[in-house]
């Protein structure tokens, strides 16, 4: 009961949760001299050396701000890397290890955290580790390296793990006319999240040797966010030679197109496009009285001053601007452009298409079987806490059918769409994975398993072997500790193989359009670790929501599809409207 109470508290509320380590004291074993300087770290987890909070850019601040990053200045002296550098500006969350709601981080955050094998300086120059660059999840809007541990995977792997942080939310992407006078084109682009990662892969590949590691052997890898970031890396033009296998986690394909971006929302633009956040910010300044006058000052302020203006915000109060976010802290806002320069112009399923339209490289991808559960369990129009305390489901069957399918979409979008576009430009190296583990406890009344289950981000302590991981910790018992490390044991076998080989080795077959195989990662009683062919249909699961036992009624089925159309990653509004089961259950009325 002890850690139900827990659960709800730190998820449902956002409280701290403690960084994972700092380096007590540097070792001199640990002495490595990059282009910058020499650096010196200390002793990790599991046996690891680890260096935290080494810069791979200059701060991107002041008139460095939505600017793409340049390199780093040399440092005098021996720098000691024995603490993670501060989280990029974010709204707070447990998830990014914050108080709740509080703007927390540091936009002098531009840094790499390294972990590696023990050797000793002379043993440096004659190792060659694979190296695997992780990209945190969060939106694109939340997260810090100081919530993952690589030691484990680095020990066990023979691999240089290293951890990117990079500009989130409005700090990472951000377009405005103003911001584009005197700028080249990657500055001009707006994507600097995406720039950030390209300059991080740029110090990997000039500094890897340092620590032991092949530059002609990375590895890039992430999850959720970090997955859409590692298929942007894919796709851009600036990434190519840097890296040389990727695997996506519960990733997802889609970009916003730069009109979308930065147009008025009564023009068709993001209700925080940046006409819209800028309105705002020009009346919470006191530069107008309100929105209307706003917008008469925004179309006739020169664009010098509008951009310095803008960049001597506190990033405060340049997240006001986007008032409420969604779970966790994350904004709701247009991140990551289409634009032609950093990323392609167009449908990206179809630049994967193409031959010469991507970075090819041997891929795994794959999601978490109960994407959607995570997401709905944090949405309180469908939860409720028992005495206070004890999260409930108001409805299980609308919880589940409605994770279920969005879950499978999750699949189908993040899964079977891109590699089938990969497949047809004549790549061959591809994998696909479902992590179906949900064993989590049962405890204070409330079945976990059923509001959780293989949900979203719950595989990563799996990938690392670290369980230490924020405010979920809570699901780990020592119940199902023994087949929890089985399978754990199972996937960083895979993810090392794959990143010193470019095929992750066992019963894993590659994936093709033929057999759509997938390694389903489960415990031995519902099948265990086992390759199986698995593949989604829109239409499908379509028909199959509709059709669903556990929905009693046309209007409960309707609500379902009422939720998938409105998520919109899923399907369209008309195919709603097209649903003659849904015609006395008007879309624009919900709820009914």
């Amino acid at each position: 009961m002890r850690r139900l109470v827990l659960l709800a508290t730190l998820v449902q509320c956002g409280c701290r949760t403690p960084g994972l380590f700092t380096i007590e004291r540097p070792s001199s074993d640990t002495l490595r001299q990059t282009t910058q300087g020499p650096v010196l770290g200390g002793d990790g987890r599991y046996g690891s050396h680890a260096w935290l909070g080494v810069p791979f850019a200059q701060p991107p601040v002041g008139p460095l701000r939505w600017r793409a990053p340049r390199a780093p200045a040399p440092w005098s002296g021996t720098r000691e890397a024995t603490s993670f550098g501060a989280a990029c500006p974010q709204q707070g969350s447990a998830m990014s290890n914050s108080e709740s709601g509080a703007i927390t981080g540091s936009e002098d955050c531009l840094t790499l955290s390294l972990w590696a094998p023990p050797l000793k300086p002379a043993e440096v120059a004659t190792t060659k580790l694979p190296v695997m660059v992780w990209i945190h999840g969060g939106g694109n809007s939340i997260g810090t390296v100081s919530f993952y541990d690589g030691g484990r995977l680095a020990t066990e792997q023979q691999a240089l793990v290293i951890g990117v942080q990079y500009r989130l939310g409005p700090l990472g992407w951000f377009r405005h006319a103003a911001l584009r006078e005197g700028a080249d084109q990657f500055d001009a682009s707006g994507n600097f999240g995406t720039l950030d990662l390209i300059r991080a892969l740029q110090w990997v590949r000039d500094n890897a040797r340092a620590f032991g590691g092949d530059p002609d052997n990375v590895t890039i890898f992430g999850e959720s966010a970090g997955g859409l970031d590692t298929y942007t890396l894919l796709l851009s033009p600036l990434a190519k030679g840097l890296f040389h296998r990727a695997i996506i986690e519960s990733g997802g394909l889609w970009s916003e197109a730069p009109e979308y971006a930065e147009a008025p929302q009564a023009a068709g633009g993001h209700k925080n496009s940046s006409t819209e956040v800028i309105t705002r910010l020009l009346v919470s300044a006191g530069k107008a009285p309100d929105e209307a006058k706003a917008r008469a000052l925004l179309a006739t302020m020169p664009a010098t001053e509008l951009a310095t203006w803008l960049r001597s915000l506190p990033a405060k109060a340049l997240f006001a601007g986007y008032g409420t976010g969604r779970a966790l802290g994350m904004l709701d806002a247009p991140l990551v452009f289409a634009e032609g320069t950093v990323l392609p112009k167009g449908d990206w399923l179809e630049q994967f298409s193409k031959p010469d339209g991507w970075n090819r490289v041997p891929v795994i991808v794959g999601t978490n079987r109960d994407e959607m559960r995570l997401f709905l369990f944090l949405d309180p129009k469908r939860t409720h806490k028992a005495l206070g305390l004890f999260p409930r489901l108001d409805d299980e069957a609308n919880f589940t059918a409605t994770a279920d399918a969005m879950s499978r979409f999750w699949k189908l979008t993040g899964v079977d769409r891109p590699l089938s576009a990969m497949a047809s430009s004549g790549a061959t190296e591809l994998y696909a994975y479902r992590w179906d583990w949900h064993d989590e406890p049962t405890t204070g009344g409330s079945d976990l398993s059923v509001m959780l289950g293989a949900g979203h981000g719950l595989e990563v302590p799996f990938v690392f072997g670290h369980f230490q991981m924020g405010p979920l910790n809570v699901i780990f018992t020592p119940q199902n500790e023994a087949q929890r490390e089985a399978i754990s044991s199972a996937m960083r076998s895979a993810w090392g193989h794959f990143a010193k080989t470019g095929e992750p080795g066992g019963a894993w077959a590659r994936w093709t359009t033929q057999a759509h195989q997938n390694l389903v990662f489960d415990v031995a009683a519902n099948g265990g670790i086992r390759p199986q062919t698995l593949v989604e249909d829109g239409e499908r699961i379509i028909a199959d929501t509709l059709a669903d036992a556990r929905l009693k009624t046309p209007k409960a089925r309707c609500e379902v599809l009422h939720d998938l159309a409105a998520w919109g990653r899923a399907v369209g509004r008309a195919t709603y409207d097209t649903q003659p089961m849904c015609s006395d259950f008007a879309f624009d009325e919900y709820p009914w």
